[in-house]
């Protein structure tokens, strides 16, 4: 099941999106709307996020729902990562940073992406 919830990794409070298996654009925007609630109340440049996607269903329509997602958390993310990507959503991913400005790195794994969220504060 897809959801949005508050994890601590080595003491850091991360703000996880977990798209995990969601086959639907109605279940991504669910997620993305929690997020947009929660990212969007914080103080500038403080969300640390993380961001799982493996196995997730992606095509141009959800690109779209993702770039409006990228550009308007921008101001709000200090650091993010993202993990379980691959094919056509890497792929997608990428393209994304470029139009979005933003710097998200990639990841195989959670245990990967957290690190790096700690290491790069």
């Amino acid at each position: 099941m897809s959801e949005t919830k508050i994890i601590n990794y080595k003491g850091i409070n991360i703000f996880y999106m977990d798209f995990s298996n969601a086959k639907s654009r109605e279940e991504i925007n669910e997620v993305l709307t929690e997020s947009i609630n929660y990212i969007r109340y914080q103080p500038k440049n403080s969300v640390i996020a993380l961001t799982n996607m493996t196995d997730m269903f992606f095509n141009n329509d959800i690109r779209n729902d993702f770039q409006e997602f990228l550009k308007g958390n921008k101001s709000f993310i200090k650091i993010s990562s993202v993990f379980g990507m691959s094919g056509l959503a890497r792929f997608l991913f990428n393209s994304l940073m470029k139009v979005t400005g933003r710097e998200v790195r990639s990841f195989e794994n959670m245990n990967d992406a957290q690190e790096f969220l700690v290491k790069n504060l």
